[in-house]
């Protein structure tokens, strides 16, 4: 249980704070809390806005924030609406210069957020900034995300990295100073909010994953800068909310992959990826069923992977149906 802060009236926030903190959550009341916790040890976080979206949990969030954090702006959902409603209902209360977009399964680090500000008030042209994520022993996360094309979905991440390091900038290479790149990794991003008013809010047709990447090509097209701040760190226990479906939440991945390439690429490269992922599935799914039958099914490792690329191919014969996935779950 994590005790309440010893003094509201020391962390009333501010009628014009300089940044509005967005935090959506799904059953996730622990982290949830934790991560509340670390961002008001923040010296300045009593002049931030902070937002927490519950989006249907079952697990007494809304109710542990109201009673830890009375001093926080909580929307509460009746349902689970997906990652982009969600957050474009906390940008609609939003107030301030810049929104902070923080997955509830992080944990902030001293003056990250501080950092973050003066990094954004030094870079005008600088739309969307990202921080180095890092796992809970301190090793790092990707952080960086180039936008998604064929070459990136259909062959190997890690090894175009380490090929084309360049054009595929990763964890493998430590970055001295702030780089430009494609996309950063939603678990903490920095928005300035008049790149918002420009570009709009979140598509709301992604319902989890590559929505903050769909934002982020919409605003390099529009001349906004995406830099990765590799000299801010903030812990990332990732995947909290979506862990406990994985199945589920590997097809709302799949259906966002999807959703980019034909709002972006065209159908005719839609196609091609929808015809690759399925012959890789099945390569995947043919290999995994001859491993387990000479093994007599002794490697449970085998076993879950075998169950998770039948069940996504069975959504693919299925012509990927709407019903199927983290929508139907409230």
């Amino acid at each position: 249980m994590i005790a309440k802060l010893d003094t509201l009236e020391n962390i009333q926030v501010l009628k014009d704070p300089c940044v509005s903190v967005i935090i959506v959550s799904w059953n996730t009341r622990e982290y949830l809390l934790s991560c509340l916790k670390s961002i008001f040890e923040e010296r300045e976080a009593k002049s931030w806005k902070v937002i927490v979206v519950d989006n249907g949990s079952k697990d007494g969030s809304g109710i542990e924030v109201k009673k830890t954090f009375p001093y926080v702006h909580l929307i509460e959902n009746e349902e689970n609406l997906g990652f982009a409603k969600a957050t474009n209902q906390g940008l609609k209360k939003a107030a301030g210069k810049y929104v902070l977009l923080l997955n509830p399964d992080t944990r902030v680090k001293s003056e990250a957020i501080e950092r973050l500000i003066l990094f954004m008030n030094a870079s005008p042209k600088v739309g969307i900034a990202g921080v180095q994520l890092l796992n809970s022993d301190g090793s790092k996360q990707n952080s960086i995300a180039n936008f998604p094309s064929l070459a990136t979905e259909l062959l190997n991440k890690s090894l175009l990295r380490w090929l084309f390091p360049k054009a595929f900038p990763g964890k493998e290479r430590d970055w001295p100073e702030p780089i430009e790149v494609d996309s950063v990794i939603g678990a903490c991003m920095m928005v300035r909010r008049k790149a918002i008013e420009q570009v709009g809010l979140l598509d709301e047709d992604y319902f989890l994953f590559l929505e903050e990447t769909d934002w982020c090509y919409r605003m390099k097209q529009a001349g906004w800068k995406v830099v990765h701040v590799p000299e801010v760190r903030i812990d990332h226990f990732q995947g909290k909310s979506a862990g406990s479906e994985k199945k589920r939440a590997r097809i709302e991945y799949f259906r966002s992959r999807y959703h980019f390439f034909k709002k972006h690429k065209g159908t005719q490269q839609w196609l091609i990826l929808y015809a690759g992922l399925v012959v890789r599935l099945l390569i995947e799914s043919i290999l995994l069923t001859v491993a387990c039958v000479f093994t007599l099914g002794m490697m449970r490792k085998w076993r879950k992977k075998l169950s998770l690329y039948t069940y996504l191919l069975w959504w693919h014969v299925r012509f990927c149906p709407e019903e199927v996935g983290l929508r139907d779950r409230s």
